[in-house]
Parts: structure tokens; C-alpha cells; sequence
């Protein structure tokens, strides 16, 4: 499988739950990495991992880790890498606020374009 199937495959894994799963996938992308991109992808990691401490019952662990995710992601524009990341951080945020405890986790959408809403990704 190639890079952007991956990377995709990250995307699908993390809609459907599999946080950890997710994690693995990108973590296969993260570690040949460059900078910057390499920052963008510990950032999802870090998400995803803080949504698998939450699936455990860790509230600590899924502030921490979101914490730690936005901090890398915020470093990028609203749309990145084909995915609307303006709308998952601001959906994290909330998470890790603790804003949304009786909602479903966040899922990445696909980006249409800089200025225009997000698509649910598929994967």
C-alpha cells in the first residue's frame, strides 16, 4: 500500500473508532517522515491516541494527549493534507474542554478547498 493509501486508510480506521488502529497505520508514516509533515502526522497520532485513552475511560489521558495533538496541528492551515483540519481541531477542542462528553468523537472530513465545508471521509 502507498503512502497516501495509508494515510487514507488512518483516516477511515480513526472515522469508524479504531483509534488505535489509526494510530498504528499513521504511526508507519510518521517515523520515515520530514519536517513538516512529520509534525502534521504525530499531531493526528496524538488525537488519535487521546480518543483510544477516552475509549478506556482516561479523561486525563484524552486531555493530555488532544493537548499535545493540537499543539502540532495548530501549525496548519484550515485544510491540510486533502482534510478539513480546521473543523477537527475545533472539534477536539471542544473534547478536551470537556464540552462534549455525551457526543460521538470527532471524524475527519475531506476538504473541498480552503474556503469551502468539509466532506465526511470514507476512507
Amino acid at each position: 500500500m502507498g503512502e497516501n493509501e495509508d494515510f487514507r486508510r488512518g483516516i477511515a480506521l480513526f472515522n469508524s473508532g479504531q483509534f488505535f488502529e489509526s494510530h498504528e497505520v499513521w504511526e508507519k508514516l510518521w517515523l520515515p517522515a520530514l519536517e513538516p509533515e512529520k509534525t502534521f502526522l504525530q499531531g493526528l497520532i496524538q488525537v488519535a491516541a487521546a480518543f483510544h485513552h477516552h475509549g478506556r475511560g482516561n479523561r486525563r489521558g484524552l486531555r493530555s494527549l488532544l493537548a499535545a495533538g493540537l499543539a502540532k496541528l495548530d501549525h496548519f492551515p484550515e485544510a491540510h493534507r486533502g482534510i478539513g483540519l480546521g473543523t477537527l481541531r475545533d472539534d477536539a477542542r471542544k473534547w478536551m474542554e470537556g464540552e462534549t462528553d455525551s457526543q460521538p468523537p470527532p471524524r475527519i472530513q475531506f476538504s473541498t478547498g480552503a474556503s469551502s465545508k468539509a466532506k465526511p471521509c470514507r476512507g
